[in-house]
C-alpha cells in the first residue's frame, strides 16, 4: 500500500490570518488582473472568476447578467449551434466541449461562427490519454485559442496538460463540487485547498495558469482559493438557483426552488444522452435549492467579500492574494450558536 503521510487541506480546514494593512477602504482593492496566456499568447483583462459550464449555471442569461462584471461564463455544451447569438463578447464567455468525434465537429462549427477566445475541454477524468490527445490536436489546429481543460487534481497532470497538451488553463478539482458524488462512488478525490496549492505551484513554474473548480460554498472560500494560488476560481453551486440559472422552477408550500444537479447524475444523462450507459454509475446529485433572485446581488456579495479579504491581509490587487496570504489551521471556522434556522427572523 502506498500512502502519502501529510494531511491534505480543504477550505474548511483553514482561515486567513489578518495582517497590518495600509488599505483604508475596500474600494482600494483591484479585483481585475491582466493575464497573458502561455500558448495562445492572448492578453486578457477581467475579474478572474468563471461560472461553471453546467446546464443549470452556464446559460446565456447568466452571461448577459455577468459580462458587465467582467466575469467569464462557461456556456454549457448542450446548446444547439443555432442557439448561439452572434454578438457575444469573446472576453467573457467560453464554449464547452467533450472529446467525442461529434463534439469536435460541433466545436469546429462554433469556432468558425463565433471566433471565441476561450474553449473549455471538459471531462470528469482528465488523466486519460485520449483527453490529452484531444487537447493537443485542438492546439495544433487552433494556435491562438485559449484552451481551458480538465479536470485533474495533481501537479504531475497539471504539468502534462500545460507542456504536452499545450493547454493554457488547467481545470483543477475532482470530487469537491456540491452536487458531485464521485468521492462517494469511487473513493477518488483531493481536498481543494491542497489542489490549488500543488497545481498552482507547478503552473507558476511553467508560466501557465489553473482554475480551481469546486468546493466554494461562500465568498470566503473563493478568497482562500486565490490565497492558495489559484489564478481563476470557477463557481457552480454558488451560481445555481438564480433567475438566470437553468433548471426547472419548483413551487412547494408557497416557496420557490430551482433544480440543480451534477452533469454526471442520472438525471443529466437521461436528459442529454438518452439514459445512463450500463457500464457507468451516476456520480452526481439532484437537488432543489431555494430561489435566490437575480444573480447580480450574489455577484456583488462575492466581489465585496473578496475586496474585504484584500483589506484584511494588505493585498491591493487580487494578483497579490497568494503573496499576502497566511493560512492558519483551525478546528472550527465560526461560532454556530445561532446558526439554526429557528433563530432566523422571518420577513
Amino acid at each position: 500500500m502506498k500512502l502519502e503521510p501529510d494531511t491534505k487541506l480543504d477550505f474548511s480546514d483553514v482561515l486567513i490570518k489578518p495582517k497590518r494593512s495600509n488599505l483604508s477602504s475596500r474600494s482600494a482593492v483591484n479585483l481585475e488582473r491582466t493575464i497573458t496566456f502561455l500558448h495562445s499568447r492572448r492578453k486578457w483583462t477581467g475579474v478572474p472568476l468563471m461560472v461553471a459550464n453546467m446546464d443549470t449555471t452556464g446559460t446565456f442569461e447568466m452571461y448577459n447578467a455577468l459580462k458587465d462584471f467582467h466575469v467569464i461564463t462557461c456556456l454549457h455544451k448542450h446548446y444547439n449551434i443555432e442557439d448561439y447569438p452572434d454578438n457575444l463578447d469573446p472576453n467573457y464567455f467560453a464554449i464547452s466541449t467533450g472529446i467525442s468525434d461529434s463534439d469536435r465537429e460541433k466545436l469546429d462549427i462554433l469556432i468558425g461562427k463565433l471566433y471565441p477566445i476561450f474553449v473549455v475541454v471538459d471531462v470528469a477524468n482528465g488523466y486519460s490519454s485520449r483527453f490529452v490527445e484531444f487537447c493537443s490536436k485542438l492546439r495544433q489546429d487552433y494556435p491562438k485559442l485559449t484552451i481551458i481543460a480538465g479536470n485533474v487534481a495533481t501537479g504531475d497532470m497539471t504539468q502534462e496538460l500545460l507542456m504536452s497538451a499545450k493547454v493554457d488553463i488547467v481545470k483543477c478539482g475532482i470530487g469537491s463540487g456540491s452536487v458531485c458524488s464521485t468521492r462517494l462512488k469511487t473513493g477518488v478525490g483531493m481536498p481543494q485547498l491542497s489542489v490549488c496549492d500543488e497545481c498552482s505551484e507547478v503552473a507558476n513554474g511553467l508560466s501557465g495558469h489553473i482554475v480551481s473548480d469546486g468546493g466554494c460554498k461562500l465568498p470566503g472560500d473563493i478568497a482562500k482559493a486565490f490565497g492558495a494560488g489559484a489564478h481563476f476560481v470557477m463557481m457552480g453551486g454558488m451560481m445555481a438557483g438564480h433567475e438566470e440559472s437553468g433548471g426547472k422552477t419548483i413551487e412547494e408550500n408557497g416557496k420557490m426552488y430551482k433544480m440543480f444537479y451534477g452533469m454526471s447524475s442520472e438525471y443529466a444523462q437521461d436528459k442529454h444522452n438518452g439514459g445512463m450507459a450500463k457500464y457507468r454509475s451516476s456520480e452526481g446529485k439532484v437537488k432543489k435549492i431555494p430561489y435566490k433572485g437575480v444573480v447580480e446581488n450574489t455577484m456583488r456579495d462575492v466581489l465585496g467579500g473578496l475586496r474585504s479579504t484584500g483589506t484584511y491581509m494588505g493585498a491591493a490587487r487580487i494578483k497579490d492574494f497568494p503573496k499576502c496570504c497566511t493560512f492558519v489551521k483551525v478546528n472550527r471556522q465560526v461560532n454556530e450558536v445561532y446558526s439554526n434556522p429557528e433563530f432566523d427572523i422571518k420577513n
